[in-house]
């Protein structure tokens, strides 16, 4: 009855974007103009009128060098007021003073604006908004409410996968919001059409179909509790077992086979999972992050959510390395945030998802991480994390691993980049590291190109005891190319069409299996909601 009763409901999450992009412009009475527009209109001043709730008392706005300071906290001399993460029906709006080309609300229409039924902050320091609406003018239209903040972030970082941050400058999260009484909720998803051919005697030439649908609900729970739950859903498991053709990729098994110059489908349980945070002032919070399928605290944001990554149709061949626990059975994170600077520990699920897509596997809290993360200014996310994992690989069995990363995320005006590098230490058994650069420049709102860069020492390309090649480590490079055209069609739904092409180094010993020269190229269409 619960497998039944979870399976109706991810069936319901992977069809409400499309449901969502159909009510678009009914649910919200917010008008939010397309900042390509604003850019270039004579910004006018008008004071803004909030609504309050009944019996509150109207608030003074804050200073305006710094946003809505936090009420939880006093002010002391010489303190830097921090932006309040209050729902918009708690928080005072800035004045006529501030500067509206930072804001960019003087051509909103305010007699339409409901701020007291958002439930949601808006960015209110200037330097964050103006570094968050330059990205905001490169998306496609229709693709992110500008200047709005998810959670308690009040715009100092965007939010990534699980509990990682991204940079503000990134732009707020794409995808549909609407109310549903005291709740926010967004929905992001796409479909995600690809041809392909992997080159060289290993390639595969094939057509495969990726999908992801992602719900969050957001609330205030008094004043100093803030709710988010999430839920996060993949059809992939219709691909089968084995997934699609990547060459160079490799990690878990199919059919009790290990998984070679494949990627595996994603579950179709991705994320199911809530987080709660306790504001303790001054725009300082702790949290629990945690639910039966979630991610730890561990590596970068994971590459679907990473605006490097944006429109790349093929999944890092480095992948394992630093992506492989988004999906995870069981996962407790608690964690201290400021808007600087972010600690956390979490305890999970080491083992790796089997083959078996479409159910929850049973959670487990075997494995453990920590970690830090810095965002100095709009623009950079930087981290280091470190975990232990429980035999984490099946075709390694008595084999743990120890699991360091750092990375280096930069966003401004339309470009994202991601330079990170990991190291996986088998306990016992080999050290393998590996390194990754990726980049997504929006030159327009119709036109944007990427790329990635990937270096990797991999000892699982032959499985077979018996070949001469087992278990020997290889240190393989693929640099791959692309270019996006985006097409906006209602709302936030919106068409990406594109193709990339990749090219290969590796050592004269894999020309026999992959060739001299690979090279493979794919072209894409990416349905998304939220582009």
């Amino acid at each position: 009855m619960t497998r039944s009763m979870l399976l109706a409901a991810s069936a319901a999450a992977l069809c409400l974007p499309h449901a969502a992009a159909a009510q678009h412009g009914l649910g919200m009475t917010m008008q939010m103009p397309d900042a390509r527009v604003r850019a270039n209109k004579t910004k006018t001043r008008k004071t803004m009128r909030v609504p309050v709730r009944t019996g509150a008392k109207a608030a003074t706005p804050a200073p305006t060098t710094h946003g809505a300071v936090d009420q939880q906290a006093k002010s002391a001399p010489g303190a830097t007021p921090a932006i309040s993460t209050m729902s918009m029906d708690q928080r005072p709006m800035p004045d006529a003073s501030m500067d509206r080309a930072a804001m960019d609300h003087a051509q909103m229409d305010h007699g339409a604006m409901t701020h007291a039924a958002m439930g949601h902050p808006m960015i209110a320091d200037p330097a964050y908004r103006a570094a968050s609406d330059a990205a905001v003018a490169k998306m496609p239209a229709g693709s992110a409410m500008a200047g709005m903040a998810m959670g308690t972030s009040a715009g100092f970082y965007s939010q990534g996968s699980g509990t990682s941050r991204l940079p503000a400058a990134e732009g707020p999260m794409r995808g549909y919001m609407t109310q549903a009484g005291g709740w926010m909720l967004m929905a992001h998803g796409y479909a995600w059409g690809v041809a392909t051919d992997q080159g060289g005697p290993r390639g595969k030439s094939e057509a495969f179909v990726q999908s992801m649908a992602m719900l969050m609900a957001d609330r205030d729970l008094g004043d100093r509790f803030h709710i988010q739950l999430r839920t996060m859903n993949s059809l992939e498991p219709l691909m089968g077992a084995r997934g699609y053709t990547n060459l160079f990729a490799t990690g878990e098994l199919a059919n009790d086979r290990p998984l070679v110059d494949r990627q595996h489908p994603h579950d179709l349980f991705m994320e199911l999972a809530a987080k709660v945070d306790y504001r303790l002032g001054n725009g300082n919070t702790v949290f629990l992050y945690g639910g039966p399928v979630g991610e730890p605290a561990l590596g970068p944001s994971a590459f679907m959510h990473r605006g490097s990554a944006r429109y790349q149709p093929m999944s890092p061949i480095t992948h394992h390395w630093f992506d492989s626990t988004h999906i995870t059975y069981g996962v407790v994170t608690a964690g201290y945030a400021t808007p600087a600077f972010q600690l956390e520990a979490s305890a999970f699920k080491g083992r790796e998802p089997d083959e078996h897509r479409w159910n929850i596997e049973t959670p487990r809290l075997d494995s453990w991480s920590v970690r830090g993360t810095w965002t100095p200014s709009p623009f950079w996310a930087v981290q280091v994390s470190h975990g232990h994992l429980k035999e984490p690989e099946a075709q390694h069995p008595g084999e743990d691993e120890n699991r360091s990363t750092a990375s280096v995320q930069y966003a401004r005006g339309g470009l994202a980049t991601t330079f990170a590098y990991s190291l996986k230490d088998r306990v016992p058994g080999e050290k393998l590291s590996a390194f990754l650069a990726e980049a997504t420049y929006e030159l327009t709102p119709r036109h944007a190109v990427f790329g990635r860069l990937e270096n990797v020492a991999n000892d699982e390309l032959f499985p077979d005891h018996d070949d001469p090649l087992h278990d020997r480590k290889f240190r393989v490079t693929k640099a791959e190319v692309g270019y996006a055209y985006r097409l906006p069609i209602v709302g936030p739904l919106g068409l990406a069409l594109g193709g990339t092409v990749a090219a290969y180094a590796k050592p004269e010993a894999l020309e026999a299996a992959y060739g001299k020269t690979p090279v493979s190229w794919t072209l894409f269409s990416k349905l998304a909601v939220g582009l």
